[in-house]
Formats: structure tokens, sequence, C-alpha cells
């Protein structure tokens, strides 16, 4: 059965989320997959250089399911397939304090036409980061929370973390929220599944071996 609600209880988060566009958000019960249909032309993106000629549009607009986690450390991941069709398409895993602070992991479609690793930190306006590009169109996204420090990893084989980077957002609130997000800055949209949500309240042994 799939059902679409403001208001999710998924079963891998002892929080619960709200959707903010929840017409776009559905989860199949049978196979435990949680699916999200971006919007047209959505993003999140404070662009830096305004409104300079040639520089992308900032926006606001890109549908998330967000929740407060419980205080402490925590690792939130998924696997994310993304049907990519459009430049910067993408999956997000996203941490949220409000419109001019928020950070996501994004599994991102390129200009050059491929599926990358993105990270994204805002702080009044947004910073843009490449990691590294992802030979097929599934990635695993994980967000860790250690103290006030976050950390935003990746992995292709399903096991293996590979930093992407370590930043603190604002003062580390723990009123932060966490979750999902799917967007199509410049398309028409594009269907997102995330599969083995996990989340995890446990600190992360190191930032960097890989764990």
């Amino acid at each position: 059965m799939t059902h679409v609600t403001d208001a999710f209880q998924l079963p891998e988060l002892p929080f619960a989320t709200t959707a903010s566009h929840p017409e776009v958000w559905s989860r199949d019960a049978g196979t435990q997959s949680l699916t999200g249909q971006a919007l047209p032309h959505s993003d999140f993106y404070v662009n830096p250089g305004g409104d300079d000629a040639g520089d992308a549009a900032s926006m606001g607009n890109a549908a998330t399911l967000l929740g407060t986690p419980p205080e402490g450390d925590f690792q939130l991941s998924a696997r994310v397939t993304v049907d990519f069709r459009s430049q910067y398409d993408a999956g997000v895993l996203m941490v949220w304090g409000h419109e001019t602070e928020w950070a996501k992991l994004c599994f991102e479609f390129s200009p050059a036409g491929d599926p990358m690793v993105v990270s994204v930190v805002t702080q009044g306006v947004s910073d843009d980061a490449n990691a590294f590009v992802v030979p097929g169109r599934t990635v695993g996204l994980r967000i860790s929370r250690t103290g006030r420090v976050y950390a935003f990893h990746a992995a292709t084989d399903g096991s293996t973390w590979q930093l992407v980077r370590v930043f603190r957002l604002g003062d580390g609130s723990p009123g932060h929220r966490v979750g999902f997000e799917v967007q199509s800055p410049t398309g028409e949209g594009c269907a997102v599944r995330f599969e083995q949500v996990s989340f995890r309240q446990e600190r992360l042994a190191d930032l960097r071996d890989g764990s």
C-alpha cells in the first residue's frame, strides 16, 4: 500500500517528519522505500553572487520531508536513486535551521551529464562544492552529527564511506531538523527513491577512515 500525507512517521526514524509538499511524497510498504517527485524548477540555493548575470538563480521552493532528531550524536543514511533528466536534478539528505541556514548532501546531475555527489552549506549565502562522479544512478548518502559538528559522507559500494566535508552550521543548535529533499532546478521534475533509510543514535568513530 502506498500513501501520501503531510505528517510521516517513518518506522526507521525515532522522530516524526513533516512534508512541505505532501503531494510529492509516498512510501511503499512492500519495499519500505520512500519516493519523492521533485517539483518543476525547484531548489534550495542562496546565490552568493546575488543577481549578477550568468549566476544561478536563488530558489527556496524544493520539496522537503524534515523532522527534529533527538539531542546528541547521530548518523542518518539512505541509499538514493535518482531518475536524472535535467541539469542539477538531485536527491538530497538535508540539515535545516532556517531559510538562510541549512546544508544539503546531494546526488546530483552535473552540467557535464554525470551523476555526482555535491554538497552545499548555506550560512547567509550558499557555497557549492563538487565531490566526485558516481558510476551509476544510485549512491549511499550519510549525515552525521558529532557534538556541534556535522559530517557528510557518500558510499558508492554500500559500505565504504568517503568523507565529503565537515562543517558547523550556526551554533550547532539541537533544534536543527534533518531529512530528505528532492529538486529539479532547471527541469520539469524527477523521481527520487530513498531506500535502506537508517538512523543511529551513536557517535561516528572516525570522520575520515571510511567507517
